[in-house]
């Protein structure tokens, strides 16, 4: 695990194809191109975000095997989704996102790894709590089991039958 460098980003920027194309097939959701493209398009200005010196507010991991990236995690202001759908009332917690493992790599604890690295990373910053959202139905069963209950859950946020659920979590609970 380390931190994003300039020379991760064209890796990075396939994950993110290759990551956010799958959770979009699994979710029976592969033929949204534009969504897609926009959801890939967007994580590529966060790192470019994060890559200008400038920009404090952002904060990237990549975790690496083999020279290949194979998952990202950010830690950011809370993004729109979440900001709409609990009324603004977590404006002033940071998000973690950008959690994408490459297809071939789930299921092997990269991605648990990267939040450990991440919540270590926010306990040094004496940050206290995050949030996290997903209206992804793979991702949301894997959150209730990590992060228990949701802070908020929004019946056809994306339209009849689709559900946004956003969780507000203590570091603490997550650091060793």
């Amino acid at each position: 695990m380390h931190t994003l460098t300039q020379g991760d980003r064209r890796l990075v920027s396939e994950l993110f194809k290759s990551s956010i194309s799958d959770a979009f097939d699994k979710e029976g959701l592969g033929h949204l191109q534009e969504d897609i493209q926009h959801e890939v398009d967007n994580k590529k200005q966060m790192v470019d975000a994060f890559l200008n010196p400038a920009n404090t507010t952002i904060y990237f991991l990549v975790a690496k095997i083999d020279g290949t990236v194979v998952g990202t995690i950010s830690f950011a202001p809370c993004d729109e989704d979440i900001r709409s759908c609990t009324g603004n009332q977590l404006d002033d917690v940071g998000e973690l996102g950008s959690l994408y493992v490459l297809p071939s790599y789930q299921g092997l604890g990269v991605g648990s790894r990267l939040i450990k690295e991440l919540m270590a990373y926010l306990g040094k910053q004496g940050i206290g709590q995050f949030c996290l959202d997903s209206g992804y139905q793979r991702a949301q069963a894997k959150w209730l089991q990590k992060f228990g209950k949701p802070y908020k859950v929004v019946k056809d946020y994306w339209g009849p039958d689709s559900v946004h659920m956003v969780w507000l979590c203590k570091v603490s609970d997550y650091t060793i």
